[in-house]
């Protein structure tokens, strides 16, 4: 935070990070106001008031991002993160994604303390109906150490379009087998929801192996890999090692994944193309 090189930087190397891995796109996602110290109230961490604003920070990122997506010919976006315990923060985060809608940021998201209801918030609530009425996509964190209940509340309060985590909406049969109808995209993260006690410290009881074999619409993710010191093909190896995985499920699920993704329409179909022709499943065309 407060450095701006370094944010710029950091986002640069995300990009060859996933690269290195065979990732083709990525969404990222981050909170602009947890890496400013101006214009922000409170300041995060403590710190003394600057000049780095977050509107500057989403700047910084995008530039970070597209310098990474022409070193290493991936594709990159970014998800800007609405904090639980900061409600007054949504509004404005709201209007960052409008701003840079068409430059670099692809949805909202609502990440930290599940016990912090968000039907009674009315600051997130405005935010994410704004979101919806601007044609922002909407992610929100639920059912990761929340209840079912959490989820049930980002479907029909924020109007999510997917689930981060979502691995206790399996609480609730009904509210599971009614998101399974409506094709909800679940955003899962195997050895994450281990590290952080979300699940069941044996993989081989993972909630994932469930929406895996009811063929639910999900991807695997990594979270956080600085922080847990970890890669995709970590979690991959995971999947494959306790869960079950075969080859052909991969692909399925990285076909969701793209299909769910936040990318605009035309975008979509050319990297659902790219991946029909790298799992041989049509001929290799030119587009």
């Amino acid at each position: 935070m407060r450095d701006r090189e370094a944010i710029k930087r950091i986002a640069y190397e995300f990009v060859e990070n996933e690269a290195k891995e065979g990732v083709i796109y990525v969404e990222v996602r981050y909170c602009p106001h947890l890496l400013a110290n101006s214009g922000v109230e409170p300041i995060p961490w403590n710190h003394d008031e600057g000049d780095l604003s977050p509107d500057e920070v989403v700047r910084l990122v995008n530039q970070g991002l597209r310098e990474g997506e022409r070193a290493f010919s991936i594709k990159a976006r970014s998800i800007l993160c609405c904090m639980r315990h900061m409600p007054s923060w949504s509004m404005e985060i709201v209007e960052l994604c409008k701003k840079y809608q068409h430059d670099g940021v692809v949805g909202i998201d609502l990440a930290g303390d599940e016990s912090l209801n968000c039907e009674a918030n009315p600051d997130h609530r405005r935010a994410y109906e704004e979101a919806e009425r601007c044609g922002i996509h909407r992610t929100v964190h639920a059912g990761e150490v929340g209840p079912a209940s959490v989820v049930k509340e980002a479907v029909e309060v924020l109007k999510a379009e997917r689930i981060g985590h979502g691995y206790r909406t399996l609480e609730d049969q009904n509210l599971y087998r009614k998101l399974l109808k409506l094709n909800m995209h679940f955003e899962m993260c195997p050895l994450s929801s281990k590290l952080t006690g979300a699940c069941h410290p044996d993989f081989t009881k993972h909630p994932i192996i469930t929406f895996k074999n009811d063929k639910a619409n999900y991807s695997l993710n990594t979270d956080d890999p600085l922080v847990l010191n970890s890669t995709l093909q970590h979690d991959y190896s995971i999947a494959q090692k306790y869960m079950g995985f075969t080859e052909e499920e991969f692909k399925r699920v990285n076909i969701c994944s793209a299909q769910s993704s936040f990318l605009p329409e035309k975008e979509k179909q050319e990297l659902l193309l790219k991946l029909y022709e790298a799992y041989g499943m049509i001929q290799s065309t030119a587009f």
